[in-house]
């Protein structure tokens, strides 16, 4: 499968060579993301798309002084939602509703089971909860962009809460929890280019239970 060999070419790129991506890779990449499941499909989570060298430049300062953050082409951070609100709840199923035409018993039902249940959640359970849907979305993205050719380096070495005050993201009522730099390898400079992909047997991963 093509999918496949596109996983086996990729890999965590520890240096990149500057070159602009295309933007219709970069569309297709976030439009991959705004295409993945998350939790009652709230999407609690939102994308930068970092191209001003001056804020990836304070981004790599926090950023243990990784190079792939300035040298990538775009950096996406992943932010997401500091805690589920009624607001945010409801304006979803409202848009659903719009975008669908009509609205029935069982959504509305759904609606009200979540707003009795999420908003009431403590920060740490809430942040915790939409950080996953995040990670789902960063996932598709880390897959579409190697199937667009585009190289790119799954980084949680940061501190979160500077990445928040150069971006202004707790502002939003957001927490930026995953940065995924995209570019091109420096075919020359990185180390890691080289060395054999590393992964356990399938039967150590995978059970079949008949």
């Amino acid at each position: 499968m093509e999918l496949i060999e596109k996983l086996n070419w990729r890999y965590a790129t520890k240096a990149m060579n500057g070159q602009t991506v295309p933007q219709e890779k970069i569309d297709n990449i976030l439009k991959a993301i705004n295409l993945a499941p998350t939790s009652s499909g709230l999407q609690p989570f939102e994308v930068m798309v970092i191209t001003n060298p001056e804020i990836k430049e304070q981004i790599k300062g926090v950023a243990a002084g990784q190079t792939v953050v300035t040298d990538c082409s775009h950096l996406l951070v992943f932010a997401a939602w500091d805690r589920y609100t009624e607001d945010r709840i409801n304006r979803v199923f409202d848009n659903t509703v719009e975008l669908r035409g009509a609205t029935n018993e069982g959504l509305e039902n759904y609606r009200q089971r979540l707003l009795n249940a999420y908003p009431q959640q403590e920060d740490e359970v809430s942040f915790n909860h939409a950080a996953k849907q995040a990670y789902i979305a960063f996932a598709h993205a880390i897959a579409a962009a190697a199937f667009e050719g585009v190289d790119s380096t799954p980084m949680e070495g940061f501190d979160a809460a500077e990445v928040d005050r150069i971006l202004g993201l707790r502002e939003k009522g957001l927490k930026s929890c995953v940065l995924l730099p995209l570019g091109y390898r420096d075919e020359e400079n990185d180390w890691l280019l080289k060395l054999s992909k590393v992964r356990k047997p399938m039967d150590e991963i995978v059970t079949v239970i008949d």
